[in-house]
């Protein structure tokens, strides 16, 4: 399976027009208190017990802190009948480098 990927600034666009995504942040709890763009936490090693507290009918976009985790996010929600999922390339550094500068890097 192929991982679907958004880049950054069409995330930004599409959350800024008001489109309904939900950004599932796979990174540790300590990660996320360091720095989050407010996505839904439910950390890689948890996924497999939790995924089901997801609507597989909502387009939902993997965010991690450099794109590896949320990779593999998504080919396991594939696995399990998620259809909209795609993986924010380069992960939250992404969306520091080319969103938000004032989104600590860690």
């Amino acid at each position: 399976m192929s991982v679907p990927e958004i880049q950054a600034e069409e995330l930004k666009q599409r959350l800024d027009q008001g489109d309904e995504l939900l950004l599932l942040d796979v990174r540790d709890e300590y990660e996320y208190e360091i720095s989050n763009i407010g996505g839904h936490l439910i950390p890689l090693a948890e996924l497999p017990k939790r995924f089901t507290e997801l609507n597989a009918r909502q387009e939902i976009v993997a965010v991690c802190k450099m794109g590896p985790r949320g990779v593999k996010a998504v080919e396991f929600l594939q696995k399990h009948g998620f259809k909209k999922v795609s993986n924010l390339r380069g992960g939250i550094h992404a969306w520091a480098d080319r969103v938000d500068r004032k989104v600590r890097k860690y």
